[in-house]
This record gives C-alpha cells, sequence and structure tokens, in this order.
C-alpha cells in the first residue's frame, strides 16, 4: 500500500535529516521548536490548503468575495504577505518551508538552479516537501489537486494527485477526496484567475479576472461545504488556509495574501510592527549595489547627496567601515568615498583617487559623534567647477565645522560596488551597527534643506524627490535583500552573517512610528505554510528540517485550545 510504503521511507529518510543548513543569515526570531500542546480536546486536527494563483493582495482586499468574507470574520490574515519571486518559487516555499535562497527553485521545471557565484553558500540541499512530513508523522493520507503537471511530478509523494485540467475538475476532484474518511492534509491548486490576468491584467480593472475570482470563491464556497459534510466532521478540527503562491504576473511581482480560519478563531490582522532593522556586525555581513549602469557613479564633475539613518552598538576598537563606494583603503591609496566609526567614536569620511590619477586618502571627521543612539548622517558633494568640489558633512542636519576641497582627488569612479557593511581597510575591525533609510540624490542638497528634511518620513514630499534615485527603508524585517522604493529601482541583496532584529517602539529618525506597536510583529510568508501546517497537525518542526517558516499561530493558542 502507497501509504505503508511512504511510511518506512520517510523513517529512513528522518535518519539521514537534512545533512546541511545552507546560507549564513540569521533571523532574531528564535528557532521554530515544537512544544507540546496540552489540549484536552480529542479532535483530529485536519488541514486544507487552497491556493489562488496570481492574486495579489491588495486586489483582493479592494472586494472581498463572499465567501472569503466570510471566513476573514474568523480568521488571522494578511493582505501583505511578502512578494515571491516567481510562480514556482512561491509554490516550493509554501511547500517545503524555506526560501529561495535556500531552495534555489524558480523556474517552471521546478529544477533546482545552482548558484556557484555567491561565495556565501555552499552545498546546496534538496529540501522535504510538508507531505513528507505529514505522513511521516500521522497515518494520514494527503493530497495535491492542481492543473500543473510540472507542480504534480514534483509532489510524486503525494496518496492522491489526479489529473485535472481546469478549476472545475480541481473543485470536483478537491470534494471527492475531501469525502474520504483517511485524509490528513490536502493542497488544492485554482489557476484560472492567473489565465486571465495573463490574458488582461492582474487587477480588477479586467472584468474576467475579477470574474475568476468570483468564480474561484464559489468554488472555495464547495470545498467548505465539503469539509462540513464529511462523516467524522463533529471530530475533526479543521486549519483551512487560503493563499497564493504568488501575487500579480510574471514581470509583476506583487504581495500576496493569506488567510487563515478556523471556527473558533477571532479577526485578527498580522503585519509588521514596529521598526525591524538588520544587524550588520561581522565582515561577512553586507549588502552590496553593482551598479552596472553608473546611475551610483561619483565621478568626477557630479553633484550627489548620500544620508543614511544609523544606529552603532558601540565604539570600535578598530577603524571601523560600514558603508562606501570604493576600493579598500591601503595606506594613503582608495578610490571612491567611503564612510567609517573611529575609535574615540568619530564619524569619518574618505575619499580619494588613487587609480584614476588623482590625489589619495582625504578625510574629515565630523564633530558631533553619533554615540549608540540612531542619527542621521548626511554628505553632500557638490562640484562647482574644476578647482572647487565641496563635501560636507551633517549629524541629524546639522552642518559638520569641516567641509573639504575634494576636486584634487579627481575622479571617484570605481568598479566596486556600493556597499552597506564592512570592507577590509588598515588596522581595521568590523563595527556593529543597524541601517535605515538609504537615500540616494543625484544633487547635492542645500544646507537648509538637509535641516529641514532629516526627519521627514514621507520621501514623496521631499522637495528634491524629482533627484532621489534610490530610496531603501531597510525596514522589511526578514529574507535577503533590501527593497528600493523608487519605480524601476534597484533592489540591495544581503549576503553574509546578519541578523534581522526588532526595535519595536524604537525607530531611526526618518521612519515613521506606527500609532500603536502591536504584541506581536508578525511578517507573512509564503515558506510559513507549511510551518504552519505541521504545526495544526501537532507534528515536531525539527531544526534538521531546515525551516524559515514561522508557525505564528501559537501565539493565539487561548482561542482556540481545549482546556
Amino acid at each position: 500500500m502507497k501509504l505503508n510504503f511512504k511510511i518506512h521511507t520517510a523513517l529512513f529518510l528522518i535518519l539521514i535529516g537534512v545533512s546541511i543548513i545552507v546560507g549564513c543569515k540569521k533571523y532574531d526570531n528564535p528557532p521554530s521548536v515544537f512544544e507540546e500542546i496540552k489540549d484536552l480536546s480529542t479532535a483530529q486536527r485536519k488541514v486544507l490548503v487552497i491556493t489562488i494563483d496570481g492574486l495579489a493582495g491588495a486586489e483582493l482586499q479592494k472586494s472581498l468575495p463572499k465567501n472569503i468574507a466570510m471566513m476573514k470574520k474568523n480568521a488571522k490574515y494578511t493582505f501583505n504577505t511578502l512578494a515571491t519571486a516567481t510562480s514556482t518559487a512561491g509554490w516550493v516555499s509554501m511547500l517545503t518551508g524555506t526560501s529561495l535562497m535556500k531552495h534555489h527553485i524558480s523556474d517552471e521545471s521546478f529544477e533546482r538552479t545552482e548558484d556557484g557565484d555567491n561565495e556565501d553558500h555552499g552545498e546546496i540541499v534538496n529540501y522535504r516537501n510538508v507531505l513528507d512530513y505529514v505522513t511521516q508523522y500521522k497515518t494520514v493520507t494527503t493530497a495535491m489537486v492542481t492543473p500543473s503537471t510540472n507542480l504534480r511530478d514534483y509532489i510524486r509523494n503525494a496518496d492522491d494527485s489526479p489529473v485535472v485540467a481546469s478549476d472545475l475538475a480541481v473543485k470536483d476532484s478537491s470534494l471527492s477526496i475531501l469525502s474520504q474518511n483517511s485524509l490528513g492534509t490536502i493542497f488544492v491548486n485554482f489557476k484560472a484567475l492567473q489565465e486571465a490576468g495573463n490574458n488582461g491584467g492582474f487587477d480588477t480593472s479586467n472584468p474576467a479576472f475579477v470574474a475568476a475570482l468570483n468564480q474561484t470563491d464559489t468554488y472555495i464556497g464547495n470545498l467548505l461545504d465539503g469539509v462540513k459534510a464529511r462523516k467524522n466532521y463533529d471530530q475533526e478540527d479543521w486549519l483551512i488556509i487560503v493563499t497564493t503562491n504568488h501575487g500579480g504576473g510574471k514581470n509583476d511581482s506583487q504581495n500576496g495574501f493569506i488567510m487563515l480560519y478556523n471556527p473558533s478563531f477571532e479577526e485578527y490582522e498580522l503585519k509588521k510592527s514596529g521598526f525591524n532593522g538588520v544587524l550588520f556586525a561581522e565582515k561577512t555581513s553586507k549588502a552590496i549595489i553593482t551598479d552596472n549602469t553608473g546611475l551610483f557613479d561619483a565621478g568626477e564633475t557630479k553633484s550627489f547627496t548620500v544620508q543614511m539613518d544609523v544606529k552603532f552598538n558601540a565604539v570600535p576598537n578598530g577603524y571601523s567601515s560600514f558603508f562606501g563606494h570604493s576600493t579598500n583603503l591601503n595606506g594613503q591609496n582608495i578610490t571612491g568615498w567611503q564612510w567609517a566609526y573611529y575609535p574615540g567614536g568619530g564619524w569619518v569620511v574618505t575619499v580619494g583617487g588613487t587609480l584614476n590619477g588623482g590625489v589619495g586618502k582625504s578625510d574629515i571627521t565630523a564633530d558631533d559623534q553619533p554615540g549608540t543612539d540612531w542619527h542621521t548622517l548626511t554628505m553632500t558633494v557638490n562640484y562647482l567647477d574644476a578647482n572647487t568640489r565641496t563635501l560636507k558633512m551633517f549629524v541629524d542636519g546639522k552642518l559638520q565645522s569641516k567641509s573639504m576641497n575634494i576636486s584634487r582627488n579627481k575622479s571617484l569612479t570605481t568598479t566596486e560596488a556600493l556597499r552597506i557593511g564592512h570592507r577590509a581597510g588598515d588596522n581595521d575591525v568590523p563595527t556593529s551597527f543597524h541601517s535605515a533609510n538609504l537615500t540616494y540624490f543625484n544633487t547635492a542638497l542645500s544646507e537648509e534643506t538637509v535641516k529641514n528634511t532629516f526627519k521627514l518620513t514621507d520621501i514623496t514630499k521631499h522637495p528634491n524627490y524629482s533627484n532621489v534615485i534610490g530610496y531603501w527603508p531597510m525596514d522589511e524585517g526578514l529574507e535577503d535583500k533590501f527593497f528600493n522604493k523608487i519605480n524601476g529601482g534597484t533592489n540591495i541583496p544581503i549576503t553574509g552573517s546578519y541578523r534581522w532584529v526588532s526595535f519595536g517602539d524604537d525607530f531611526p529618525p526618518s521612519s515613521k512610528p506606527d500609532e500603536k506597536v502591536e504584541k506581536y510583529s508578525i511578517i507573512s510568508t509564503a515558506y510559513d505554510v507549511s510551518a504552519l501546517t505541521l504545526y495544526w497537525m501537532n507534528i515536531p518542526i525539527l531544526k534538521d528540517f531546515g525551516f524559515d517558516g514561522i508557525p505564528y499561530l501559537d501565539k493565539f493558542e487561548v482561542e482556540f485550545l481545549k482546556k
């Protein structure tokens, strides 16, 4: 029997486990560790996951169809699940509990993509899917109902995976499987909305998109009825998850949504609360932009402004570079510009044009020391003529007394990347710091403008907004990149050993504080689906699984545990 075969196979697999956990990034969240639920109920836990391919959270929020609106009243939900890179990447993240950074599967073949150029990754692991864990720990059957042949082939360990060609067939086959008493977990995949979006747009201005959403909602209602019609429904406790693998179209990745429904749940919106930033603390932790277009090239005749909120955790005992667009500092040799935090607590800006025939190391130190609180650091470079190019420093909008003419340094152009994080230099050590609200202007802001805008929390209101070529709030809270909020702008990948940290209500100067910092800060991701499924099935989430997903329903147990 297929079920018995899978149980024995799974028991063997768990002995070897996941041999390697990939990637060096760290999160402030504690690892997912299973704690036995003290639930006196004898009801059997079961899970139904319904995915609507291509449905962005923002579009769903505009007009909730009937059944989804009903579910929301007893659901933990968000319309802002982090976007996935591709449709396939979203599916694999949902099914393995891991991010794309780990599983490396993003194209429609469901084949892993090697990333040999990434210095922060060693051997890549094949991660087991959630249905494999369900049948290892529970004597139940599983199912995957999808029109996608490649997805069916990827989840070939499902007990039931009928061949279907339409959403109607998906609904009918799912209802048939739901009538089976042995069923424990089922994934149901609707794709008609994605097809409608491909032919007319992934938004509610497309009548076919709206019609597909409403039809899918009707099918969801049918599935809810199918669950309630089960022979032993009164002895069961179902978690019903409605979500998407990927919001928007192939070339327009948008944030998704998730709705976790159970009749015992109280309505609650899941959202990130407070400020969440990256801790850069080691030599390997960095975020870099490879500037192939020259957009951030400092050049010889350009004027520009760079501004960033920074919080240091201690005064270093060495010369700690933490941000810049330069080569490594070697004696008097450097090309580009660089910010550093020096022993004694000084913020130092160094520039040089060694490789371009200009003067090498030239630096100035700010009067005001950043200490260990949040401060806004600003650097302006203003080109006037061949003999005058002035660099000024500001701390919290205050002009520092020293400035320097960098015209003799000539061109600051370098092939090195714009980099947040440690860069090697003379007698240097990495410093522990956090950053936020990096803004790059292609003009030198006036002293008055810097003074009046350093606490501006809405960048679109800046008097020089038209000159902003990069704006990264850096408050995503997880994942491996900082998103550029300028349309078409370059995102910044984060690599090495870094960690997301929650600051609660300690916001950087130019971040807008939450009106209310919630008790829980929950950032929804596709890879949470596996963790939530295993949590609900009372299955241990072991370190060997390599999960990135968080089973955050454990924060709300008072609502649904039978004491």
